[in-house]
């Protein structure tokens, strides 16, 4: 019996398990399926929630013929199966040359992620004439995106203005090398014949063929016109084609001018200060870097550069203008909003006026409204909506007339009238709205008693002036007056505000004498640091020597000689030359010959800086910055 019962206990061990087992095999099945609705949702919202895809070919428009340059197509995300167009025309220089990159951006704890694939080629245009890039094509996230055909147009450079070539090209001075048109600035209008209040839009841009910066300008005063500013990209940079040569350019300034005479109107020139920064070729005997940098080094070339001056002829007006008109001018419309032709006395209502389109609408005046004697006028508001672009200004300007009727009858408002110059039609044209009569209902809340409501026979009821409510009855007798309170000049809180402000002077002279001072100690406390704070720099640039980062290390070591030589000798960042090193070390006794050495260590770090074309030994100039630091802090130290 005992085994008996064992052998149904097993048996319903078993079935029990296999049920259980059944169960969690549906349940399991279950929860993939969940689990897989749910991975293919979140997959759905990333996708609808991500950046567009976009996949460009970026490539210089202009370029000379046999000047290599790269061809690069990036696409904004993760990108397979690239197929290169055929460059058809062009010389392949190199490529495809394939580069990765992936950026994460937390802001205000949202994290955005972009990633980037380029694939770049260089190559060239081996003669004069448009070459056409063809399409190229990448597939990301299952679809293919392909790239539009540019166009880019190879020119035969002019010869340059001046210049020498050889071994004179090797001591030629960095202001012979630099051409008279190797830095311009072109004004350029859009039209050079308008009439009076028709603008005119004036464009500058800077082409330049060397590396520059400025300094200041000049522009210009715009006598005799109207000026609108527009918005520009002043840091979008181009390559262009000027007069035969190839320059960099961008434009810096764009303005509406708007004539406000009649005649020859002169724009005057823009002016610039700019600083060219050449590389030219010296040999100095006391330059330790002579021998490898092969005695190159970047000199600065202070120019002013100018535009020429434009002429525009500006035509007057016809004669014979309506009465209607108040400058306008462009092509403009007019609606109207009337008030209700039914309204209640003493009850106030506006009467709207909107001048849109395009044309000098900062100009316009408010249109004449000729209302009934009984109409009382406010001020006008006024109100606009106004966009400069480059082929105009437009939007409108809308005029508010508020106006209360004083007397109850039926009233006319005329129509109004606006009148403008079209200069497409070289004729006025008058805007008109349409006549209003106006219903005015008694006031509800007016009482009939007393003298303001008096009614006169054979009077017109918007003739009656309404007197007793605006003169007050003037009380006769005597004044009856009497002081009040008691003066406060020379009582005892003014003679204790006068001491309070007397001690207050004195403590604050004090301080200030004091405050003075201790500036004085903060800039001797500044002199004795600058070793201290160069040899930081020099460690830092240390450390990018050891890391063979070029660039890191020459910041550093130019950051280190200028603020050595800005906090020891007390020079502002902006006067800090080197000629103000040269001045200031000769000054304080040092050699002429450590004097040219430490300018010739910042040049040559300037060099390496612009130049990273050439590997500088950093360990030499590293150990000369150091040794020459030290020996001028025992000299200026002291």
């Amino acid at each position: 019996m005992g085994t008996l019962l064992w052998r149904r206990l097993l048996s319903f061990s078993d079935g029990g398990l296999a049920m259980v087992w059944n169960k969690l095999n549906r349940i399991s099945l279950r929860m993939r399926k969940i689990l897989l609705f749910i991975a293919t949702l979140f997959a759905c919202v990333a996708t609808a929630f991500a950046d567009e895809v976009s996949f460009e070919v970026n490539v210089q428009r202009v370029v000379a013929v046999g000047e290599p340059f790269s061809v690069e197509f990036t696409i904004n995300a993760k990108g397979s199966g690239f197929e290169a167009p055929t460059f058809e025309g062009f010389d392949v220089m190199a490529g495809p040359m394939e580069s990765h990159g992936s950026s994460v951006q937390i802001i205000n704890g949202k994290t955005t992620r972009t990633v980037s694939h380029t694939t770049s080629f260089v190559v060239l245009c081996p003669s004069e004439g448009d070459y056409t890039i063809g399409s190229a094509s990448i597939r990301s996230g299952g679809k293919t995106y392909t790239t539009k055909p540019v166009t880019v147009k190879a020119i035969v450079e002019s010869a340059a203005a001046g210049g020498q070539s050889g071994a004179a090209a090797e001591v030629q001075s960095a202001a012979s090398r630099l051409a008279e048109d190797d830095m311009l600035i072109v004004a350029s209008v859009d039209r050079t014949n308008v009439y009076k209040g028709e603008p005119v839009r004036v464009t500058y841009k800077f082409y330049t063929r060397v590396a520059m910066g400025v300094e200041g300008q000049k522009m210009p005063s715009f006598n005799g016109f109207w000026t609108q500013r527009l918005n520009i990209d002043a840091n979008r940079w181009v390559r262009e084609e000027y007069k035969g040569k190839i320059y960099d350019a961008c434009p810096i300034g764009e303005y509406l001018l708007f004539p406000q005479q009649s005649g020859e109107l002169t724009i005057e020139p823009l002016e610039m200060n700019v600083v060219a920064r050449l590389q030219v070729q010296r040999r100095r005997s006391n330059d330790p870097f002579a021998e490898f940098f092969g005695g190159a080094q970047i000199e600065e070339v202070r120019r002013k550069v100018a535009s020429r001056p434009l002429t525009i002829n500006v035509k007057a007006l016809p004669a014979g203008a309506p009465a209607s008109f108040s400058g306008a001018v462009g092509e403009l419309e007019m609606t109207t909003t009337p008030p209700a032709d039914h309204i209640e006395a003493n009850t106030a209502v506006t009467y709207t006026v909107r001048i849109s389109g395009k044309g000098n609408l900062s100009m316009i005046q408010a249109p004449q409204i000729q209302l009934p004697t009984s109409f009382e006028q406010y001020s006008v508001k006024s109100s606009e909506s106004i966009e400069a672009t480059s082929s105009g200004i437009t939007g409108y300007r809308q005029f508010e007339y508020p106006m209360i009727a004083r007397a109850d009858g039926d009233f006319l408002i005329p129509a109004v009238e606006f009148t403008y110059f079209n200069p497409k039609l070289a004729k006025y044209v008058t805007l008109s709205s349409a006549e209003l009569v106006v219903n005015v209902a008694p006031d509800a809340n007016a009482t009939t008693s007393g003298p303001t409501a008096a009614l006169v026979s054979g009077i017109a009821k918007e003739d009656i002036k309404f007197l007793g409510r605006d003169i007050r009855f003037i009380k006769l007798g005597s004044a009856d007056l009497r002081p009040q309170g008691k003066l406060f000049m020379f009582s005892g809180l003014y003679w204790l505000l006068v001491v309070a402000m007397i001690s207050l002077s004195v403590v604050l002279g004090v301080w200030l004498k004091g405050r003075l001072k201790e500036l004085r100690n903060q800039e001797a406390l500044k002199g004795k640091r600058a070793n201290k704070v160069a040899l930081m720099r020099f460690r830092a640039a240390e450390r990018y020597m050891h890391e063979q980062n070029q660039k890191g290390f020459y910041e550093e070591m130019l950051r280190g000689l200028w603020g050595y030589m800005g906090d020891k000798l007390n020079i502002p960042a902006a006067d800090l030359t080197k000629e103000s090193i040269r001045e200031n070390l000769s000054r304080k006794g040092v050699e002429q010959e450590d004097v040219e050495r430490y300018v010739a260590i910042i040049s040559d770090c300037e060099y390496a800086q612009y130049a990273p074309s050439v590997s500088g030994r950093m360990e030499e100039a590293y150990l000369a910055g150091v040794d020459i630091v030290s020996r001028l802090e025992g000299v200026i130290g002291k």
